[in-house]
């Protein structure tokens, strides 16, 4: 961690150093430079009813950004980012470190996150280069911030957003870096090659109505970690509903359909998997005051007995903030997935966030009840200290007592519990 601050240091005052230097010269080659940080720390216990002892991590994410506007110009921007992950422990897996612990996916590591170049002419804006995509939300394409590493994206990425209430989104990605690290003890997975085209279009309407339509075209690669590459098309129905006085109501109605990947990564000659899967996601909150209520029933189709149909999985996705913070299915199942779950809760400016989520897990194929799930979380800005929050998260899965799952987590009772304290600042 010392040395990372050392090194962000240090970019700090070259950066500010080479924009004097430009000055004097009559050519400013770096203006406006903005710096941006975050310091997280965190505990982790996971308590599995298995033979593997619990995990117990102890973990820091220190994460600094610089940006910069380049030439003088006001349309030709960069911005560069580093991100160190260290652990104060060992008595954890991270997938890594090869411990004989329940599994928390830290591993210690470093890594530049970002770094990109930014083009504005007006609209539409080009930027070139590492990246995090956030589409939506984050059920398909994420940078899985829940965990101390990013995931990025090396892509070239263009938006639109000149037309009133229209936005376009559109991104050709040639590698995925996951929040793995690069070890010998499992296989490399800590980045991906890949030919994949995210597509994302939204319309409001009205504050009561926003059409969005997107196209999600994640590339077949020899590796076969990306699930063997998929198209989804998908439209999404969201929006916000004053109801009476005091209660307001947000919904969101989606439908997506996953089929064979018309992308492939060169040199690629293994037939793939047929795919034919569908997602279904119906989801309706009300705030009355501060006090949260809230339902939603979401889909993954399974694959059938005849093997016309497979299970839907979103690799790319931002995974932990869907289908319970147990982190239970973070793969489909090959029978699919159903999860209804209710949310009550309470938040304000001085109280913070309490939620509580119940989940009911079963299969969307062959009737298997999965398990059930609760989830209690709790926000809130640390007072008198500016930028910190601190968050209490307890997890609490049961497992039915089933034999026809191909996800054996599915089968296992846990505990989980998390204490947090993240301090974000900016210098503009």
């Amino acid at each position: 961690m010392r040395k990372m601050v050392k090194m962000s240091m240090a970019a700090v005052m070259v950066m500010g150093i080479g924009s004097v230097s430009a000055q004097a010269e009559g050519t400013e080659i770096l203006s406006n430079i903005k710096v941006d940080g975050q310091a997280r720390a965190r505990y982790e216990m996971v308590d599995k009813k298995n033979a593997t002892p619990n995990a117990n991590a102890v973990t820091n994410r220190l994460k600094i950004g610089i940006g910069a506007d380049l030439f003088g110009t006001d349309w030709l921007s960069a911005y560069a980012e580093m991100t160190d992950v260290r652990a104060l422990n060992d008595n954890y897996n991270s997938t890594s470190n090869g411990e004989n612990h329940q599994v928390v996916a830290d591993p210690e590591q470093t890594r530049l996150t970002q770094a990109y170049l930014d083009i504005s002419l007006g609209d539409p804006k080009l930027r070139i280069g590492r990246q995090m995509i956030n589409l939506d939300n984050q059920r398909f394409v994420g940078a899985v911030g829940w965990r101390q590493m990013f995931q990025t994206f090396d892509a070239y990425t263009l938006t639109y957003n000149s037309i009133e209430n229209l936005n376009l989104f559109a991104s050709y990605v040639t590698q995925v870096n996951t929040i793995k690290a690069d070890s010998d003890l499992t296989p490399s997975e800590d980045t991906i090659d890949t030919r994949t085209l995210l597509l994302n279009a939204s319309y409001k309407v009205m504050d009561e109505l926003k059409v969005t339509a997107y196209g999600y075209l994640i590339g077949e690669n020899s590796d076969n970690n990306l699930d063997g590459g998929s198209d989804t098309y998908g439209i999404a129905l969201t929006g916000n509903v004053n109801a009476i006085d005091g209660v307001k109501l947000d919904y969101r109605a989606e439908y997506a359909a996953q089929k064979d990947p018309s992308m492939e990564a060169s040199g690629f000659s293994t037939p793939a998997q047929d795919k034919d899967a569908n997602y279904y996601n119906i989801e309706l909150n009300a705030n009355a005051s501060g006090f949260l209520v809230g339902i939603q029933y979401e889909v993954l189709s399974g694959a059938n007995a005849s093997g016309t149909e497979t299970a839907f999985q979103t690799p790319l996705a931002t995974l932990h903030a869907h289908n319970g913070y147990g982190d239970i299915f973070l793969t489909t199942p090959d029978e699919g997935l159903e999860d209804l779950n209710f949310t009550l809760g309470y938040k304000s400016k001085e109280f913070g966030t309490l939620k509580a989520i119940y989940h009911d897990f079963s299969s969307e194929v062959g009737s298997i009840d999965y398990g059930n799930e609760l989830d209690i979380i709790y926000t809130r800005a640390v007072p008198n200290v500016n930028n910190l929050t601190g968050t209490l998260k307890f997890v609490k899965y049961d497992a039915d007592d089933v034999t026809g799952s191909s996800n054996v987590t599915t089968n296992v009772d846990m505990t989980k519990f998390v204490a947090m304290l993240d301090y974000k600042f900016s210098t503009k």
